[in-house]
């Protein structure tokens, strides 16, 4: 008996990062993760900096999504992301150096740093290096 499946769709504003069918998603939902089986109820829900897990055919992937939303209908789970990489997609280094100057930023505690932006760069380089390492 085959695996009953849903439509994963993840889109950005500059491409479709994710088309294919899973049999469970889970995606970070902002007041926490939020999990998807096919014929789920319909639902719409935020999404926060994080990972986004797909299973399929006993295989996971995960995928950096930047915020967003998440819609979720008829077997189909649609993500519409500020911004979403899979880990072939990420520089390592260039993660690991964002890290770096974000927690440098954070260290200084000087007034002309812009305290959220240099957390919401760390939680972005955080989630890169997760789903890349």
């Amino acid at each position: 008996m085959s695996e009953k499946t849903q439509r994963l769709e993840i889109v950005t504003p500059q491409r479709v990062a994710y088309k294919e069918d899973a049999r469970f998603v889970v995606v970070p939902g902002v007041e926490g993760e939020l999990g998807f089986l096919p014929d789920h109820a319909p639902l719409v829900s935020a999404l926060k900096v994080g990972v986004l897990r797909v299973q399929k055919d006993g295989n996971t992937t995960s995928v950096a999504l930047h915020g967003g939303f998440v819609e979720v209908r008829d077997s189909r789970v649609t993500v519409l992301a500020n911004a979403a990489e899979r880990s072939d997609e990420i520089d390592m280094s260039r993660a690991e150096e964002a890290k770096k100057r974000a927690e440098e930023r954070l260290a200084a505690k000087s007034e002309d740093v812009d305290t959220q932006r240099a957390e919401a760069a760390l939680r972005r380089a955080l989630t890169r290096l997760k789903v890349s390492g």
